[in-house]
This record gives structure tokens, C-alpha cells and sequence, in this order.
């Protein structure tokens, strides 16, 4: 086995620099316009709250800085732990107060987040409302047939001896409370990119999942948020059906959104989430809290096909826009599509005059299949150190993000390639066994996080925390939790720390473009050759028995579906009475549901009993 020390200068001295490399082409330019870059919410917030530096009253709220004393809601307290000047504020009085910072360098809630001039430090609450084994391996060791929340629902659900599916609501009450945002902005971070799954708004008959609880701890995290001046980036992680077959889809297998026979009836009904969820976090109330909605996580282009995903994404956008919040900055939140894991190239001009839809991407160094060579090959004849990765950096798409990425440069971590997943990278016990790692282990990893911090510009780590084995008691995918390497010395305390790093190790910076009006809220349009050459419903899909006139659909005939707000005993009722859950009043088509008469596929599995010969228009 290679030694630490040896493992730690290769940490130091090639994946760093690989990293630096690999990223050149993403790290944006310091000169960015920054003058064009609003977010959703309010644009003329003014910043103006007091900076307490201990508990105290600020008019009728609550507040406090470094060193406060912060009161939970069961009546416990704790030390509000933060050196960078950020304060917290509860006011009982009204609690869509958005007066609170979590540090210096961060816009308060209150005022408009620029992009180019702000940045994102972030991290995703990963494994917290959306399950993945190697987040909550106890879960999945509880129930070892369990392959995903499908199967562990399935199998919780029988087993009512011990609490049935009510485990997994204890799993959403203890894995992230209020403390977690805490140290989250106490840790210099501003931002926290929330998964939630779609069943969160319902579920149909034959899905196991639990049914709407995520959503009452989705409204905790945005109060929990909104105290601590965090911004929110909400994702919809899952939807009907599987966009990419992965277990964090809800079902891992194959994918049945927009592709195969239930394809275009899962897109339907998945638009309609979307269309329920903007409604919501488009209030008032909520939009500043939740300034980026990602409409559908890693939908896999390379299966589904780009006309069929850009056809979805112009319905989805338009519906969003048109029928919702309207256009231009401060109506409603930026749009986040993922980039499929494909070349940057792939991107640039995409939907050209669309109204402030931004990139997601996921520089992932573990997934390759491989014992991950890559970031120790050359590049052929360019002699550049990453191999594929440099070429396939991502530029001139517009406001960007990394969504997610991770300490790990390699496949080692218990269930990371899911509870069957066997590593093949060799010596994982060395990245694994985090209690032994050596200061020059730390050192080594730590700039390797840091070259990513720096190339990315505005990132989401991937993830914040990372739950211990059953078996062992221990963590055992360490490099994957950013709690972890913050307490324990391999993540910086203060992120700030990693700008310039990739100048430090003399890798040449990225080329960017400044932001175009319509990419930061300019109302634009986009031009009719672009809604022309991407119909909705798509003209085709892929991996069809029968023709698109045939497949399944649903019918906008259910009554409509309001999510519920969150309430709160001694709010005045001048304050809350104006939230109820839907935007726009005029929005008023019904919600979707099964055509009657007709008979459906199985939602993940879409295998025709009869093969139709004739469309289904119900009795």
C-alpha cells in the first residue's frame, strides 16, 4: 500500500494541479459585468439591518452575532458560532423578516444578490428530503435488499414493528436541524442547495414513498434559512417515472421521463410539480429566500435526446414565465437546467432570449468507471495533465454554477457507487479512514478542494453531511462531507481562502463572457426558429413501442393542488394572511391526472399489457 506521506505529496503536487488545469477554461473572468446580474427577489432591498455582535433586541425581533445565544424551538439553546460578522434574526412579529446576514461579503437577504460580483460558496443538503445510500448508509444496512427509496420504502413500509415509514420522517427530524444552517453560515458559507423530491407535493397509488412530509421540512429549511441569511437553491431531484436511473432518481433501473412509453405522461405530470412549486416559492414571502429553482436534476441527454429535453425545458420555461411570474428581474426565481454532463460547446447560445435560465454543472472526478487514471494521464499531443477533463470544461453559456462536486478525486467510499458498488481504485482504505489522515494528508486534500473552489467561481459542495455506518460507527465516505473536512482540517474555514489558487499553480485563468442582458433579467424573447424546432409534446421519443399519437397522456381535470405554508402561533394576521400558497391568481388551468377509461403502464417499468392500436380519450 503507498504510504501517507507518499499519497500526500501525489495530493499535493499533481491532483492540485491537475484540478487547476482541468478547470482553466471555468473559472470566470474577475472583470465580469456585474452591473446586469440581479437575481430574483426584491431589487431594492437596502442592506440596512443592525450587525449585533451578542443576543439582543433590534425593534420587536430578535438577533444576534458571534457569540450569541440562540433558543430553539424545544426550548434548548446553543452558541452561535461566527467570525465573519454574520448575524441572525428572529422576529416573532414577522417572520418573513429578511434582515439577516451570514456574513460580511454576503448581500443580506433584503437586497439584490449580483451575479458576477457576488459569489456563491455553497453547499447541498444531500441524503437529507431525497435519500442516497452512501449519505444514509444505516438506513440502507437496516433493510440490506434496499437499492434505492423505492425498495427502502417498500421494505420500511412492511415493516410496521418498527415504525414502518414513519423512520424515514424520524431520519428528516434528525439529520438536518436548525444547528446545521448555523454553522453552515458560520462556516463563511452563504448558500445551500436543497433536494427535494416530488413526492413531496403527492404521490399516485403504487408508489411507496412517503407521501408530503418532506414538504413540511422543506418549510423549515426555509425559515431555518431566512433566519440565518442563507439564499436557497431548490432543487427537484426526483420525478415520475426517473430522468436518469440512478437511485437518487427515486428508482434507479431505466428511465421512463421523456423516453419510452410513459415518457411523455411522466413529463406531463412532472411540468405540473414544477408549475406547483413556482407558484409557491414565487410569493413574495418566499422569492428572496429562493432566488434558483432547478426544474429536473441530471436528466441523462445522451438517452432521452436534446430535442426531447429542449422541447421539455422551452414548455417548462414558458409555462413558468408566461403563465406565472412573468419576466425580467425580481419575477420569480432563476430557472437551473443540468448540462447533462456534456461538452460546454454542447451549451453555448442555448436557448438564446429565454428569461434567466442558468447552468448547472457536475465536475465529478469519481464516476468515470474506471480506477480513475484521468487526472494522472496527458491530454495526447496538447501534453496538458487531466486528460479528457480539460477539453470538456464548460464557457460562454451565461450564469453558471457547480452544483455539485466532491473532495474525492476517485471511486472509494462506502456505497458511493451504490450498496452493490465495488471500487476500483485500489488503497481506498487510505482515503476512507479519515481518522488517520496525516497533516500532510489534510494539506494535500485541502488545496485539491481549494483549486475546485477557485476554478468554479460559484460552487455547491456536494455534500454537507455524510451519516456513519451501522456496522462500523464511523464515517466512511469522509471526502464527501463538507462538515467533516471543515472540523477537521481539510477544508478551509474560511472559503475565501481559495481565490487565486489556480493563479498560485500558474494555470492560466478561463474566458468568459460578460453576462447578456436577457441571461440576468432583461425581459427578451426567444426567437420562433427556437419554438419552431422544439414543439411541445415532442414530435418523437426515444425507445417507443407504439407511435407518439398512441402513448399514454394525462388530463389537466383534477382539482388543483395548493402546497400549504407554514404557519406561526403569535404572527400577527396582517402579516401572513396574503400567503396561501399560490403566485398568481390568474393561473387557474386544473391539475393533472389519468384520463378515465384508460389503462397505464407501470410508471418505471412502462411495459404495454396490450400494445395499443388506438389512442385512449377515456369513457
Amino acid at each position: 500500500m503507498i504510504g501517507l506521506g507518499v499519497l500526500a505529496a501525489i495530493l499535493i503536487i499533481v491532483l492540485v494541479i491537475v484540478l487547476s488545469v482541468y478547470f482553466t477554461v471555468v473559472k470566470k473572468k474577475d472583470n465580469v459585468d456585474a452591473s446586469a446580474g440581479s437575481s430574483g427577489g426584491s431589487p431594492t432591498g437596502t442592506g440596512t439591518a443592525p450587525k449585533p455582535t451578542a443576543t439582543g433586541k433590534a425593534g420587536n425581533h430578535v438577533t444576534g452575532g458571534d457569540g450569541s445565544t440562540v433558543t430553539l424551538a424545544n426550548g434548548t439553546t446553543f452558541t452561535y458560532t461566527n467570525p465573519f460578522g454574520g448575524f441572525w434574526v428572529q422576529d416573532p412579529s414577522n417572520p418573513f423578516n429578511n434582515n439577516a446576514q451570514p456574513n460580511s461579503w454576503t448581500p443580506p437577504l433584503n437586497t439584490s444578490w449580483v451575479w458576477g460580483q457576488n459569489r456563491v460558496y455553497g453547499v447541498n443538503l444531500g441524503g437529507w428530503l431525497v435519500l442516497e445510500p452512501f449519505i444514509s448508509p444505516s438506513l440502507y444496512q437496516r433493510y440490506p435488499s434496499a437499492v434505492d427509496e423505492y425498495t427502502l420504502s417498500t421494505l420500511m413500509a412492511a415493516d410496521t414493528a418498527n415504525g414502518g415509514l414513519k423512520q424515514l420522517e424520524q431520519h428528516y427530524d434528525t439529520f438536518i436541524t436548525e444547528q446545521d444552517f448555523a454553522e453552515i453560515a458560520g462556516a463563511g458559507l452563504n448558500w445551500v442547495r436543497l433536494p427535494i423530491p416530488f413526492w413531496a407535493v403527492e404521490t399516485w397509488p403504487g408508489e411507496p414513498y412517503l407521501a408530503k412530509t418532506a414538504w413540511t421540512y422543506f418549510l423549515k429549511a426555509v425559515q431555518w434559512a431566512r433566519k440565518y441569511g442563507l439564499r436557497i437553491y431548490l432543487d427537484l431531484h426526483t420525478v415520475p417515472g426517473s430522468q436518469n436511473g440512478y437511485n437518487h432518481s427515486g428508482r434507479g433501473g431505466k428511465i421512463n421521463f421523456l423516453e419510452g412509453n410513459m415518457g411523455l405522461a411522466n413529463a406531463q405530470r412532472t411540468l405540473y410539480y414544477i408549475r406547483v412549486i413556482t407558484e409557491f416559492i414565487s410569493q413574495p414571502e418566499y422569492q428572496d429566500v429562493i432566488p434558483i429553482f432547478g426544474i429536473v436534476n441530471e436528466a441523462v441527454e445522451q438517452s432521452i435526446g436534446i430535442n426531447a429535453l429542449t422541447s421539455f425545458y422551452l414548455e417548462a420555461h414558458d409555462m413558468i414565465r408566461n403563465n406565472i411570474t412573468g419576466k425580467g428581474a425580481g419575477h420569480g426565481p432563476y430557472i437551473a437546467i443540468h448540462d447533462s454532463f456534456l461538452p460546454g460547446t454542447m451549451w453555448t447560445g442555448y436557448l438564446q432570449g429565454s428569461d434567466r435560465i442558468l447552468m448547472d454543472t457536475h465536475p465529478y472526478f469519481s464516476f468515470t468507471g474506471e480506477a480513475n487514471p484521468q487526472p494522472l494521464d496527458v491530454n495526447g499531443a496538447q501534453g496538458q495533465p487531466g486528460g479528457q477533463w480539460p477539453a470538456e470544461a464548460r464557457q460562454n453559456f451565461g450564469v453558471s454554477v457547480g452544483g455539485e462536486f466532491s473532495g474525492s478525486p476517485n471511486d472509494c467510499g462506502l456505497f458511493v457507487l451504490g450498496v452493490t458498488g465495488t471500487a476500483l481504485t485500489p488503497g481506498c482504505d487510505t482515503y476512507d479512514n479519515w481518522a488517520s489522515y496525516t497533516a500532510a494528508m489534510k494539506a494535500g486534500v485541502q488545496n485539491f478542494i481549494e483549486a475546485q473552489f477557485d476554478a468554479l467561481g460559484d460552487w455547491f459542495f456536494w455534500t454537507w453531511k455524510i451519516g456513519a455506518s451501522q456496522v462500523s460507527g464511523n464515517i466512511e465516505a469522509p471526502l464527501w462531507s463538507y462538515q467533516l473536512g471543515y472540523r477537521n482540517g481539510w477544508i478551509p474555514t474560511d472559503p475565501r481562502v481559495a481565490v487565486g489558487k489556480c493563479a498560485s499553480l500558474s494555470a492560466p485563468a478561463g474566458s468568459f463572457s460578460a453576462y447578456l442582458p436577457w441571461q440576468t433579467g432583461t425581459p427578451s424573447t426567444i426567437p420562433a426558429s427556437s419554438t419552431a424546432s422544439f414543439p411541445w409534446p415532442p414530435t418523437t421519443l426515444n425507445n417507443l413501442d407504439v407511435a407518439m399519437t398512441l402513448l399514454p397522456t394525462y388530463t389537466n381535470t383534477a382539482p388543483l393542488i395548493t402546497m400549504p405554508p407554514q404557519s406561526f402561533s403569535g404572527a400577527p394576521a396582517q402579516v401572513t394572511k396574503s400567503v396561501d400558497g399560490w403566485f398568481n391568481a390568474q393561473d387557474t388551468d386544473k391539475g393533472v391526472t389519468a384520463v378515465s377509461g384508460c389503462t397505464y403502464p407501470d410508471e418505471y417499468i412502462a411495459t404495454f399489457a396490450v400494445v395499443p392500436t388506438a389512442a385512449c380519450t377515456g369513457t
